[in-house]
């Protein structure tokens, strides 16, 4: 920790990660693009290099302190590396500490992997763009504008660009609703390091189409269906109604779409809609109506400030500022472990539409977003749309694939086409 500006503290989402962490498990999330031309490893890292100077706040790695853990800048870029064992590894401690994010390649794929301390999906998202866009003048000298988020790579940061906005936008008010526990979708545990990928693509006016025909979003028609397609695998391996768990999905809300922030590290909340299947079972018409609703009274700024008032002010404690941190480590793991993803059944992010200025989009054939295995939690599931398309991530560690099944199978039954991926 040489100055202010080689070193920050993490900002308030960030601090869980590095306690919740565990040896076989660390939250990471990974952006893709395929592009119309092989990959130079070379021109990948040139431009690496110039864009992460424009990017502070990522290019840095994990310290750890008596009180705290922090992020220090690194001199380089991580050097990029021939991607083929799968998405999101595990990033070990001794990796961390030398840099908290991956650069990748393979043949026409260029992939950025994130240890989530550093930054969130839209964060992630502008980096990634700006990486890209770099890679391609390097490479042919194609000439970008500066639209759709690309950023000017040669001027200084915005210091609002590496602010907490937790912070920042905290009510004066704490809200903090307690929630029961979740149904545990089950499957027979793969080996460790194992997992499957499964995507499926939908023409993306298709969904809309559909999502309006219930008088709903993109968002609030597919978390309906993901909640549906779960209360249907309860119903079938929990006979008796009584003994059913709550169905709950886990959806993060940018929170820049609320509150006039520029960071661009972590700045989202959580909501979970669901139903309780003990109650009868629901129709999709019920559940877009329940998740509508659930969301809409979530989002509001007033309930947001209240609930990022309740996530700052235990970190204003001077009792916790004080504590070692591996007192602080132990007590936010244990509060992790029970209730963190215990709470939801799974997460399901949809990051929305990637654009780029056409001299740019023209040579992307298509993007992925995949959230890295939970600590407890058998699934993710991201979803991202570039060129018409709606792409929907599956990442799982379990032998049987059952929840893609039934939630691509619901798709189907609506009229929906899904053409299906798999790295089986």
């Amino acid at each position: 920790m040489k100055s202010e500006r080689k070193w920050m503290r993490l900002d308030n989402a960030a601090k869980i990660y590095p306690a919740a962490k565990r040896r076989r498990w660390t939250s990471l999330f990974r952006l893709s693009a395929d592009l119309d031309r092989e990959i130079d490893p070379a021109v990948l890292a040139r431009a690496a290099a110039v864009t992460v100077k424009r990017f502070p706040s990522i290019n840095v790695r994990l310290g750890k302190g008596l009180f705290w853990y922090y992020l220090e800048e690194n001199d380089a870029p991580p050097a990029p590396r021939e991607d083929g064992d799968g998405p999101c590894l595990l990033m070990k401690k001794s990796e961390l500490v030398r840099c908290a994010f991956r650069i990748l390649y393979y043949r026409n794929r260029i992939a950025v992997e994130f240890f989530h301390s550093l930054t969130d999906g839209t964060g992630g998202m502008i980096f990634f763009k700006n990486l890209i866009a770099e890679y391609l003048r390097e490479e042919s000298g194609i000439e970008v504008p500066l639209t759709h988020g690309l950023l000017d790579l040669a001027a200084e940061p915005d210091p609002e660009e590496l602010e907490d906005s937790f912070l920042r936008y905290a009510g004066e008010v704490r809200k903090s609703p307690k929630e029961a526990k979740a149904y545990r979708i089950p499957g027979r545990a793969e080996a460790y390091g194992v997992r499957h990928f499964i995507s499926g693509t939908l023409d993306l006016a298709a969904v809309k189409a559909k999502a309006k025909e219930y008088g709903a979003t993109l968002t609030v028609f597919l978390t309906a269906v993901m909640i549906k397609a779960i209360e249907n695998i309860e119903e079938r391996r929990v006979p008796i109604r009584a003994l059913r768990k709550p169905v709950k999905v886990l959806v993060p809300i940018n929170l820049r779409r609320f509150f006039p922030s520029k960071t661009l590290r972590n700045f989202a909340l959580f909501v979970m809609p669901g139903i309780d299947p003990r109650l009868g079972r629901y129709d999709l018409d019920e559940i877009v109506r329940i998740v509508y609703h659930s969301m809409g009274i979530s989002v509001a700024e007033k309930e947001l400030a209240a609930h990022i008032a309740s996530n700052v002010h235990p970190e204003q404690s001077m009792l916790l500022k004080l504590m070692p941190l591996f007192i602080k480590n132990f007590a936010m793991k244990l509060i992790y472990q029970t209730a963190g993803e215990k709470k939801s059944c799974i997460c399901m992010s949809n990051l929305g539409q990637a654009e780029f200025p056409e001299e740019v989009a023209a040579h992307i054939r298509r993007m992925d977003f995949i959230l890295g295995p939970l600590s407890t939690t058998n699934y993710t599931c991201g979803l991202i749309t570039f060129g018409g398309k709606l792409r929907i991530d599956f990442v799982n560690v379990v032998k049987d694939p059952e929840l893609e099944r039934e939630f691509f199978r619901l798709l189907r039954s609506l009229g929906l086409s899904v053409y299906l991926e798999s790295n089986e």
